[in-house]
């Protein structure tokens, strides 16, 4: 049949992620680093994730499609609780979708579950990243991307630990390149929250490092951070730069804009990828190409 439906444009997705959270319905996924619709069933083309795409990399169009299948969204949305399903009545009495409201309530009092109609504060929406999580109740995986390894840390030795910064200012608007301390040194250039989740970040990583933080997702002036490092290559001539990301989707833009500079450059530096956990795992070290 023919009907509405979402379609991505892969050249322009990004693999930010922000419109998984915002398809309750589950007809999005992350695959290979990019949105993908993974199944017409699911997908009610009503649009729900169009505006938050940041990179205008999904729309509405008509288009044979196998049917929309209600009690299978529900399947989907139930498991995710009280405040989903809830969203997605709303969502769908918004969109004048009565019949696919019925079907949905239906399905409820067949498993006599409440109906949960009533205002409330919305879903989560945005990043996943900024998915709230309990460390203390979640089990021993990381809460993103499913289960690690993750061996049993050694207790830390007795008294305060010495910092291993070596400078003063160390966001990347604030530095510069031409100060001293930069010059022929290893470069580590962090996202902000990998200190925060990496308990051994000082002494496994930030010893005889110089540093840079900066947050791809939050900042402005992403274009003025890639001319700063081209200027710390060519003009301070660091050894190497390491880059410490979260395993969140729009923590890779940090990444992205170091390739970049990197390979912008005139002359050419080594550069090693380090992804962290939420949970504060290594998943990740690695040469990386520019």
């Amino acid at each position: 049949m023919k009907r509405k439906i979402i379609k991505i444009d892969h050249e322009k997705c990004t693999g930010c992620g922000l419109c998984i959270p915002n398809c309750p319905e589950g007809a999005i996924q992350m695959i290979d680093g990019k949105a993908r619709l993974v199944s017409d069933l699911l997908c009610d083309g009503l649009g729900a994730c169009l505006g938050h795409c940041p990179e205008g990399a999904i729309e509405v169009e008509e288009r044979e499609a196998e049917p929309y299948d209600e009690r299978r969204v529900m399947a989907m949305i139930i498991p995710q609780g009280e405040n989903t399903i809830r969203a997605h009545l709303k969502h769908l009495k918004d969109h004048g979708e009565t019949e696919y409201h019925r079907q949905a309530v239906e399905m409820l009092r067949e498993l006599n579950l409440p109906v949960p109609e009533a205002p409330a504060a919305p879903a989560h929406s945005g990043c996943p990243g900024s998915r709230s999580v309990d460390f203390k109740a979640a089990p021993a995986a990381s809460p993103l991307t499913g289960p690690r390894h993750q061996a049993a840390a050694p207790a830390p030795p007795a008294g305060p630990q010495p910092s291993r910064l070596s400078h003063w200012p160390i966001q990347l608007h604030l530095i510069s390149p031409a100060s001293s301390h930069f010059a022929g040194s290893d470069l580590l250039i962090a996202a902000d929250c990998t200190a925060f989740a990496l308990g051994g970040f000082h002494e496994g990583f930030l010893k005889g490092k110089t540093l840079i933080i900066a947050c791809p997702k939050l900042d402005s002036g992403l274009d003025l951070y890639e001319e700063k490092i081209r200027a710390l290559i060519e003009q301070a001539r660091v050894n190497t730069i390491t880059v410490m990301i979260m395993e969140v989707p729009c923590c890779g833009g940090l990444l992205r804009i170091v390739q970049s500079a990197v390979a912008n450059s005139s002359r050419k530096v080594p550069l090693k990828l380090v992804m962290v956990s939420a949970r504060g795992e290594i998943l990740r070290e690695e040469w990386a190409l520019a």
